[in-house]
């Protein structure tokens, strides 16, 4: 078995983020407050501090491996953009527009700028690391056998390709099940041809990133 804290190297950073995410969602039921209804403006920003925490602290635990095809990646990253934003961009369906809005703090240039950094941070580096590191680097090796790190990072089994494109997938909000599933089906498939977690991460990345600046320019903060 793995050490406990390999296990908790690919573990606890995606546990802390989950349980940062039901704590928000927790709050909203409380009360109709504004720090309370719409707790993600403090919450997520604290979701990109103590998950990006964990990471530094974790980072000697982690192989990474080395960054390979990246035009490859580039192309896959930014056709998963597309498969996320189709619905609305292409398919007529209703713009989703109820969600973390950055716009609510305009009037505050400073505290407005520091929400759109914080937001992307999380967007573009923690959470491509930390749903990597748990996703593929974890859980898609640990299908294949409980002590994962004895299997080689990219190692194809149906099972575990079926059962993580699909746990990925009914991770996210109703809305984006379809979405999701597909994403982890092609994120697994960037792992099976690379070999690599940092090409995993940083097609997720370009993913997020596309994603994020699409948010900003058509206002659907649903899709944060």
């Amino acid at each position: 078995m793995p050490s406990q804290r390999k296990l908790a190297a690919y573990v606890a950073p995606m546990a802390l983020f989950v349980v940062l995410l039901a704590f928000a969602s927790g709050l909203k039921k409380i009360d109709h407050r504004f720090w309370f209804a719409s707790s993600e403006y403090w919450i997520y920003p604290l979701q990109t501090i103590f998950c990006g925490g964990l990471l530094i602290w974790f980072r000697r635990e982690y192989d990474f491996g080395r960054l390979r095809n990246i035009l490859f990646v580039s192309l896959v990253g930014a056709v998963v953009f597309v498969v996320w934003i189709s619905p609305q961009q292409f398919l007529a369906f209703a713009a989703r527009r109820d969600g973390f809005n950055p716009d609510v703090v305009a009037d505050h240039p400073l505290l407005y700028w520091a929400t759109i950094f914080l937001r992307f941070l999380r967007l573009i580096v923690v959470v491509p690391l930390v749903e990597e590191i748990f996703w593929r680097g974890f859980l898609l090796r640990f299908f294949i056998n409980e002590n994962f790190e004895r299997v080689r990072f990219g190692t194809f089994s149906w099972v575990s390709f079926i059962v993580v494109s699909l746990l990925f997938g009914f991770s996210h909000s109703a809305n984006d099940w379809t979405a999701g599933v597909v994403t982890g089906a092609v994120y697994n498939g960037v792992a099976y041809r690379t070999k690599s977690l940092w090409s995993c991460v940083l097609t997720h990345a370009i993913t997020n990133l596309l994603l994020g600046l699409w948010i900003m320019k058509t206002k659907q903060w649903g899709f944060w």
